[in-house]
């Protein structure tokens, strides 16, 4: 295993890669402000050829729709074979209802009963590494990441692609006003 190195001291985010999967801990609410290094962590992940990413949510409270967009989009960049793709450990009632009710249970398996890691949780969790913080995105940053996480859920059936029009159409036009500046 090789562990990699807190988006924040209140909502940290632990990793690690071992053989077989990447693993994401979410501890406290998983929103806008902990994605985009959590969607920097999975994207090199992928690129490294990493197949499955493995999203523990054991200690998560919460998840706003970013989170979960961030999640989907990493899960659309991943193959579809077995053993691959998002899988979600230990996601609670809470969080198993939010994914469902965006339909993300089609993207990503959730609690995988037979996924190899299942019964050695505890033994990952005790080698996981904070991940360390990304510097503070500019506002041009922060609303492409938020835009580009409702994009991805309104691409995944038609009921998010209403229940996000607005949503969409505001951070777009917020874009187009303030395009950014090559200094920030």
């Amino acid at each position: 295993m090789t562990a990699l190195s807190s988006v924040s001291a209140e909502c940290p985010i632990l990793v690690g890669i071992f053989e077989g999967f990447t693993w994401i801990r979410c501890e406290g609410k998983g929103s806008f402000m902990t994605s985009p290094a959590i969607k920097e962590f999975g994207m090199e992940r992928i690129a490294a050829g990493e197949k499955r990413i493995v999203v523990d949510l054991g200690a998560c409270t919460g998840m706003d729709s970013t989170f979960m967009g961030t999640l989907a989009g990493l899960a659309g960049r991943l193959p579809t074979q077995p053993e691959s793709g998002i899988q979600v450990a230990d996601a609670g009632d809470r969080n198993r209802r939010s994914l469902e009710d965006l339909g993300l249970d089609f993207l990503m398996e959730i609690d995988p009963q037979e996924a190899d890691w299942m019964q050695t949780i505890a033994s990952i969790r005790s080698n996981l590494t904070r991940l360390d913080p990304l510097p503070p995105p500019s506002q041009f940053q922060q609303t492409r990441h938020v835009l580009d996480a409702h994009q991805v859920l309104s691409k995944t059936n038609e009921k998010n692609t209403r229940a996000f029009a607005n949503v969409v159409t505001l951070l777009e036009s917020e874009l187009a006003e303030k395009p950014e500046s090559p200094n920030k």
